[in-house]
């Protein structure tokens, strides 16, 4: 999701790179790979902000790891999906084959929900990211996993962007969820940014619904994840929502989420945030 630490401040090997990667990042070794997020950072740089995103010219190599996760992902987006997101990903219209343009779905996005998506160079503070929200912006990357493992990301990248929250923002009640973050985030003391965070995490990125009781997931970390969605349901210790238990609860972003959260419907979640929020941050 978010950071509370920017990316953008020399690499561990004190070369000039514009982006940072950490010794265990699957890229970190290749030098190709890291020139190459270098590229795409300085893009989105000098982005301005309001104006479409700039356009990559992706790889035959990127075009391959979108192919494999878009292959592996969507027989388990039908088992472990909720309705709204799989609606939500029809209407993006996006192809096995070609890597989406972050201009072209923001796009067909605000058609939908209002919801736009502002390219940035990599990770950036929780309090930037989700203040965004309450003007309908999602500040996403563009760059690609490394190639070497398709299937595992250590930070957002735009497969997770954009199968996991452009296609959930496709949905009005989820893109609601997302303002009311926003609004809650542009109120909050910089001290209180972290329960934001803790809440925004098991909930819009690995938050569970039931379905004809069967849990469901529409939180985007699970959806854009093969392996975690795929045993969420078995795997990890599901209990009912409860924004106290969430705010208490540290989380480790490199690792299946061995706590889950699950509510009956999402309009159930939006009342239940609304009467935290008014009672521990004021909020109308």
């Amino acid at each position: 999701m978010t950071s509370s630490a920017s990316e953008f401040s020399g690499t561990p090997t004190g070369l000039s790179d514009l982006v940072a990667l950490d010794r265990d990042h699957p890229g970190f070794r290749d030098a190709g790979y890291r020139a190459r997020r270098n590229q795409i950072a300085s893009v989105a740089l000098s982005h301005t902000a309001g104006e479409p995103a700039p356009r990559i010219d992706y790889t035959a190599d990127e075009k391959l790891v979108w192919a494999t996760v878009w292959r592996r992902l969507r027989p388990v987006h039908q088992r472990f999906a909720c309705q709204g997101y799989l609606q939500g990903l029809e209407r993006l219209h996006l192809s096995a084959e070609e890597l989406p343009q972050l201009a072209e779905v923001s796009a067909r996005l605000e058609s939908l929900t209002g919801f736009r998506m502002q390219p940035v160079a990599g990770l950036v503070t929780s309090q930037r990211f989700l203040s965004q929200l309450a003007s309908s912006v999602f500040l996403s990357t563009q760059y690609i996993r490394h190639g070497s493992r398709p299937l595992y990301t250590p930070e957002p990248d735009l497969i997770h962007e954009v199968l996991g929250h452009a296609a959930s923002l496709c949905n009005p009640e989820l893109a609601a969820l997302n303002r009311l973050f926003g609004r809650v985030a542009n109120l909050a003391p910089s001290s209180r940014i972290d329960e934001l965070e803790r809440l925004y995490w098991y909930t819009s990125e690995f938050g569970v619904l039931l379905e004809s009781g069967k849990p469901k997931a529409y939180g985007a970390g699970l959806l854009s994840s093969f392996g975690e969605l795929g045993r969420f349901a078995s795997d990890a210790f599901m209990r009912p929502f409860d924004p106290d238990v969430a705010t208490a609860l540290p989380y480790d972003p490199t690792d299946y989420q061995k706590t889950l959260f699950f509510v009956p419907d999402l309009p159930f979640l939006m009342v239940r945030l609304e009467r935290y929020f008014a009672d521990r941050f004021g909020t109308p």
